[in-house]
């Protein structure tokens, strides 16, 4: 199972390093939730299709996407939690600077798509202050 999913993550950043919106659109439910870093959303395939695609033609044209999954849990045999840090770019180093969630579902013929996804960009000072919140006295 655990490759399936990592299938499918590969399968999001082909499409996106192929500047393919239908493609990227295409592993996600029909009703699927899409929260940008920035805050918008899109709601269900047809509209991350459309909202994707003056982003992979203009505004982030041949860029490339990377992943890192740092953690996944199986909520049944059909759902599953990812959380990855990623990033996108058109140089040659693309840095991890976002947190992502993934809501999977298993469909019927057993492969797996996405029904709900946030992004959000990290914030350094925001995440040292978080981790020193245990060191008062």
């Amino acid at each position: 199972m655990q490759q399936s999913l990592e299938h499918l993550l590969d399968q999001m950043v082909t499409a996106w390093d192929s500047g393919d919106a239908q493609a990227y659109a295409s592993l996600f439910t029909p009703t699927a939730t899409y929260v940008t870093f920035a805050g918008s959303v899109s709601s269900g395939r047809d509209a991350i299709a459309r909202d994707h695609e003056p982003v992979l033609t203009r505004f982030q044209r041949g860029s490339r996407m990377r992943m890192r999954v740092t953690s996944t849990r199986l909520i049944s045999d059909d759902v599953a939690i990812v959380v990855s840090e990623g990033g996108i770019s058109k140089g040659k180093r693309i840095p991890l600077d976002k947190v992502q969630t993934f809501v999977l579902e298993r469909q019927l013929d057993g492969t797996w798509l996405c029904s709900a996804f946030q992004n959000s960009k990290k914030n350094r000072l925001m995440i040292w202050l978080a981790s020193r919140g245990g060191d008062r006295a």
